[in-house]
């Protein structure tokens, strides 16, 4: 039985995580430490048994060594981060606080709690950061993978970069145990609807504007959060410590691929249930016409990464991860979740910033 501290846990991914890990062992203590700042939402927990949720700021640094001491904490699975690059565009201070501040005072916490007073007491503290940490790549570069310099090309980046390297630093110089995952962009159901498919997939239902940056030819490697998280639960059982895997969903999609794709779907969608019609009735198919005329092109961002790819063969070599499945299932999947739990996401929408990846 393994007693985890899951930060984060009420966001996108780290919701996901604890949904997951759950339900496939359902012994284990797992306590939520999130601060429910704009990104996080209490009620992508709902429905989850047994699990701790406290309300707090990882960089609270009496808040989390009491937590690891009354909950005998053995694993971190650190997910809390600022993590939009364009607020971090606009506020860079804060990514530099939480991301960078925050991992420290995690850090420290566990170095006194497994090594200094635990006397080496089994233990691991696995970080998730992103593949933005590796800048940018040409139409023929090869993918990113774990051995790729580091080059940020953003204050998000580089404050994710520097959380990295800090993990690293606490491996090599006190023995702490770590793991680190660099995953590609995530979708898929609980994301909070400033990021590209949940804010176009609310934009064409309420037949506002699909603002689409530059050309749309920016290519990411997009990754179902249920394939994530499985990757992420291998390296924290099987993953060699002090090591960092790469984990991606093989997908390589240009941005107006996606939209494209959503644009249809959401069509497909409308046709098969009229009932979606009187739900959104400012959506263009409610109105006979179809999504695609939503699009428009505004100024690219500065500094927008070109492409994004992920080697994830370390990964998939030792630890046997695999994508379940390809874009359009999981795309599929996604709208459906997102039209059946409606309540959910206009209990936030207003918090959501009109930005994308």
């Amino acid at each position: 039985m393994a007693n985890l501290l899951i930060t984060g846990g009420a966001g996108f991914i780290g919701a996901n995580f604890v949904r997951h890990w759950r339900a496939s062992r359902p012994d284990d203590g797992i306590v939520v430490l999130d601060a429910l700042t704009y990104a996080g939402n209490r009620p992508s927990l709902d429905g989850v048994e047994d699990i701790v949720f406290v309300e707090g700021d990882i960089r609270d640094e009496a808040l989390v060594s009491r937590l690891m001491a009354d909950h005998a904490i053995d694993r971190i699975v650190h997910f809390a981060a600022e993590s939009h690059v364009d607020r971090s565009l606009s506020g860079p201070a804060a990514f530099v606080d939480t991301n960078v501040r925050g991992t420290l005072v995690l850090l420290e916490a566990a170095r006194a709690a497994w090594l200094d007073k635990g006397s080496g007491t089994p233990h691991r503290f696995h970080h998730i950061s992103t593949d933005e940490v590796f800048g940018t790549l040409g139409p023929q570069d090869p993918p990113f993978r774990e051995t790729t310099a580091y080059a940020p090309n953003s204050p998000y980046s580089a404050s994710k970069a520097a959380s990295d390297h800090l993990v690293r630093a606490y491996h090599h110089s006190f023995g702490l145990d770590v793991v680190t995952t660099n995953c590609s962009n995530n979708y898929g159901p609980y994301q909070f609807p400033e990021k590209l498919i949940p804010l176009f997939i609310l934009n064409a239902l309420s037949g506002r504007n699909l603002p689409i940056y530059g050309d749309g030819m920016q290519v990411r490697d997009w990754l179902y959060v249920g394939d994530h998280v499985r990757g992420i639960e291998l390296a924290l059982e099987r993953g060699r410590a002090g090591e960092t895997y790469c984990i991606g969903g093989g997908q390589e999609l240009a941005n107006l691929q996606v939209i494209d794709t959503l644009c249809a779907a959401v069509d497909a969608a409308f046709a098969a249930d009229p009932d979606l019609a009187r739900r959104f009735p400012d959506a263009p198919p409610a109105k006979d016409r179809p999504t695609a005329t939503l699009k428009t092109h505004v100024t690219d961002r500065p500094g927008h990464d070109r492409r994004y790819a992920i080697d994830e063969g370390k990964a998939r070599r030792e630890l046997g991860y695999a994508a379940a499945h390809g874009f359009a299932e999981h795309f599929q999947a996604t709208l459906q979740w997102y039209l059946a739990n409606e309540g959910w996401w206009r209990a936030i929408q207003g918090r959501a910033a009109r930005v994308r990846d």
